[in-house]
């Protein structure tokens, strides 16, 4: 089946940015992860199509050659390779594998290849972010089959030879052409270029070699991850083919939002209100903290907005010893409802400190002196 379109694959228009790439990758990686979709047997291939998208849309120079061979870059050494790189026949050699399919009599068998990577979301709580944290995930990875040992055949069977290619993976076709006689190479299709036969398939991979399994993989998180920060666990990725090495598992973090602070960097902002007495007199507050609760000295004569720093008591520095600091923001409450006594000691503060002018007295007044006030003025 021919391969979608890459950017089809990931829904951006080809003169998508490198950030419209990158979320519509997070965006679509998330959706179809085989680990959220167990029910859907085809989420697998899904994520994998998704992933090798990006592989190539997210590197500025593979992107280059997509864009202008389209997915005949990948066989031209790679997305990125040289379409013209070891032509044979003065540089006419892959000008006749384009149109008879071969490469000539230079194609080889499959070697070893490394395996795909991984990438898994760790949600986070701030504290875990901020001190580190040991995690379990279990993540689905794709890897030689047990039953078998990757050989695909049932145990006590071994694949054969297979007779078309003897074992190359390989057949020479002769073609007759205008520039003469040629002998085309080609994958042989018998055996898809293994150059083995299964003829008794493994009961648990059915011939696959491979099988996907759930693992449950031990993480260390290092204190002072933020939303966005990757981890590389090398070598936890899918198997390689053929004893190639193992993909790489990429952990990237998100720090759930906490309602008692704002991270900025590694300082945490938090807010605290006193009223406006303790604000002019001064108090002391219990101040949430990641250490616990921490009794905190407003000093007298505070101002709305005004800051009082916690030093060492924000996140953890990822390189580096030490932490960030804690920065209490101070919000000052004006009472609305006084009573006639407060309304009284208010007053003579005004007084005293010559803001009388513009203050309006008013006392309270009995119900007959109401009605003497409204007769008054008719």
């Amino acid at each position: 089946m021919a391969k979608r379109d890459y950017y089809e694959v990931l829904g951006v228009p080809k003169n998508a940015s490198e950030a419209d790439i990158k979320k519509a990758f997070r965006t679509l990686a998330r959706k179809y992860h085989p680990d959220a979709n167990q029910d859907d047997p085809n989420a697998g291939e899904k994520f994998k199509e998704i992933n090798e998208a990006h592989q190539v849309l997210s590197d500025a120079d593979k992107r280059a050659k997509y864009d202008q061979f389209g997915h005949a870059a990948e066989q031209m050494g790679g997305a990125g390779g040289n379409p013209f790189e070891n032509a044979d026949m003065n540089g006419f050699g892959d000008i006749f594998d384009m149109f008879f399919g071969g490469q000539m009599g230079r194609q080889r068998q499959r070697g070893p290849a490394r395996g795909a990577d991984l990438q898994y979301e760790l949600d986070l709580t701030l504290e875990e972010a901020a001190f580190g944290a040991k995690k379990e995930i279990r993540i689905p990875r794709t890897e030689d089959c047990k039953t078998c040992h990757g050989t695909g055949a049932k145990p006590g069977t071994q694949p054969v030879t297979c007779s078309k290619c003897r074992g190359t993976g390989q057949v020479q076709v002769a073609q007759n052409t205008i520039f003469g006689r040629f002998v085309n190479v080609t994958t042989c299709d018998r055996c898809g270029g293994e150059g083995k036969i299964i003829e008794n398939p493994c009961p648990t991979c059915r011939g696959r070699a491979k099988v996907q399994q759930m693992h449950t993989v031990e993480v260390n998180i290092p204190g002072g991850v933020d939303s966005g920060s990757r981890l590389r666990m090398g070598g936890y990725g899918e198997t390689g083919e053929k004893g190639g090495p193992s993909g790489d598992l990429y952990i990237v973090m998100r720090v759930k939002p906490d309602s008692r602070f704002r991270r900025q960097d590694d300082d945490l902002i938090s807010d605290v209100t006193v009223s406006m007495v303790q604000a002019a007199l001064g108090t002391e507050v219990e101040v949430p903290t990641l250490d616990g609760p921490e009794l905190v000295k407003v000093p007298e004569g505070t101002q709305h907005g005004d800051t009082i720093r916690l030093k060492g008591k924000g996140v953890k520095h990822l390189r580096g010893s030490g932490r960030g600091d804690q920065h209490v923001v101070i919000a000052v409450k004006v009472s609305t409802k006084l009573s006639p006594r407060e309304k009284e000691l208010l007053m003579e503060l005004a007084e005293l400190r010559g803001e009388r002018a513009g203050v309006e007295r008013k006392e309270d007044k009995g119900f007959f002196d109401k009605v003497k006030d409204a007769l008054g003025n008719l």
